[in-house]
């Protein structure tokens, strides 16, 4: 007789989920009248301690960042400065420990101890969002400083800082309860605010912090915004290779482009743009026409050149679905700098689109305070595609561009129907923008209608 089986290896029983646990410490958490400045924490598993330096906190900042070694299952912390006397010491983690098999990670463990007799007990917490867009940035820090001068948080480092989670929340505990200004600001290494291109947030005053501190938000804005740099051209250091790019020949043509869409036009648009690739010396708004299909000027159309002298506006009010249309742009309208002109006088024939392109859209808000002057803003890929101050609690559309949409709700306290930001020399705070947390998907020709929107 003779036989065979698979031969399967064991399964390991079920996979590790459980992250490495404290069994003790030397000395212990939350010991108090501790004077030695290393510390020792043994958990019940090997563990690995990863990227510690943008995951420790260390709470008073201290001078110098503290030694982080690990070995087997034990973790040691070696503190480079003196401890202050009477002062309670916190080392949030974050999720630097994690164990050796699975890299489970101790999420946001925390060792406190006091160098006095007590442990502090104050606690501070709240939410942090972007004043012009809701949205959350969770690489930004809170900060507390002792020092109540406006100048503190561009000179000192501050007492304390603390991370937001994904969700725009933080939480200060084992705060020396005392008065404090409290600031957010991005998590740079000195811990001082040097570039007001840069999110920033501030409270209009200072917070008396103990066990019972009421919670705060904060709306952070940029100050300046960031103008994108032009790139050094030429050679780099130390390369020997040239960067500078290669010479082109000059296009001399005059040249344009038009704000038409396959040649449809869009019925929401009042205006047809056309830019140059050149500015304009020369132009003259006759010799551009907008005519029916027998090339008849229609009547209360209007032609404008911007300021840059590179764009024509073309302007009319009264476009109807699904019609047919002639753009005459005449070669004598229109020369650059060198007297040149386009190349030939154009017809360009495009076609208004069909309502059934469109999408009706019905906005009901069934929470919503009318007297902080809501303005309504439809976003699309980070850009406003339109904004509507509201009077009443319904948005109400015939026709809409279908597409996904965020929208947001400005509360506009200036009522000039657009966000304006802070100013913390002036102790201005910026305008609040909310952010409502599902997105809208408008179909076309479809009736798209939502009920009972809240808005805090």
């Amino acid at each position: 007789m003779s036989g065979c089986a698979n031969i399967i290896p064991p399964s390991g029983g079920p996979r590790d989920t459980l992250p490495p646990l404290l069994i003790n410490a030397s000395p212990k958490d939350s010991a108090t009248n501790v004077v030695t400045k290393n510390i020792t924490l043994n958990f019940d598993e090997f563990v690995d301690v990863k990227s510690i330096q943008e995951n420790l906190v260390v709470s008073p900042i201290t001078k110098s960042i503290p030694t982080v070694d690990y070995k087997l299952r034990s973790v040691i912390v070696k503190f480079k400065d003196t401890l202050e006397p009477n002062t309670t010491y916190s080392l949030n983690f974050g999720d630097a420990i994690k164990d050796v098999n699975e890299g489970n990670a101790a999420k946001n463990f925390t060792y406190v101890f006091s160098t006095g007799k007590t442990i502090a007990n104050g606690s501070f917490g709240g939410t942090v969002v972007a004043a012009e867009t809701g949205k959350i940035d969770s690489s930004l820090i809170v900060v507390l400083h002792r020092n109540l001068s406006d100048t503190a948080i561009f000179k000192e480092k501050p007492r304390y800082y603390t991370k937001l989670d994904g969700k725009g929340s933080f939480k200060f505990k084992n705060v020396e309860p005392g008065v404090y200004a409290a600031f957010v600001m991005p998590n740079n290494y000195s811990k001082k605010f040097e570039d007001s291109t840069k999110p920033f947030a501030f409270l209009n005053a200072s917070i008396s912090i103990s066990d019972t501190t009421p919670s705060a938000a904060f709306y952070t804005y940029e100050e300046k915004r960031n103008k994108e740099g032009i790139g050094n051209l030429g050679a780099r250091p130390g390369t020997g290779i040239s960067t500078k790019p290669t010479a082109v020949k000059e296009d001399k043509r005059l040249r344009y482009s038009n704000s038409f869409e396959g040649n449809l036009q869009d019925l929401l648009r009042n205006n047809i743009t056309l830019t140059f690739t050149k500015p304009l010396t020369k132009f003259d708004s006759s010799k551009i026409l907008l005519c029916d299909t027998l090339n008849k000027p229609l009547a209360n159309f209007k032609v404008t050149l911007d300021t840059t002298k590179k764009v024509v506006q073309i302007v009319y009010n009264n476009w109807k679905e699904d019609m047919a249309f002639n753009l005459l742009v005449l070669k004598e309208a229109m020369a650059d700098s060198n007297n040149v002109t386009i190349s030939k006088s154009d017809t360009i024939r495009f076609f208004t689109k069909k309502e059934a392109e469109y999408g009706s859209v019905k906005l009901r808000f069934g929470q919503l305070d009318l007297s902080k002057h809501p303005v309504l803003q439809f976003v699309q890929s980070d850009k406003i595609t339109e904004s509507v101050t509201l009077t009443t609690k319904e948005f109400d559309r015939k026709i809409y561009t279908p597409g996904e949409y965020e929208i947001r709700v400005l509360f506009d306290t200036n009522k000039n129907g657009i966000w304006d930001s802070g100013n913390y020399g002036k102790k201005l705070q910026p305008e609040v923008v909310y952010l409502l947390k599902q997105k809208f998907n408008f179909k076309a020709n479809w009736d798209n209608e939502v009920d009972g929107i809240a808005v805090p």
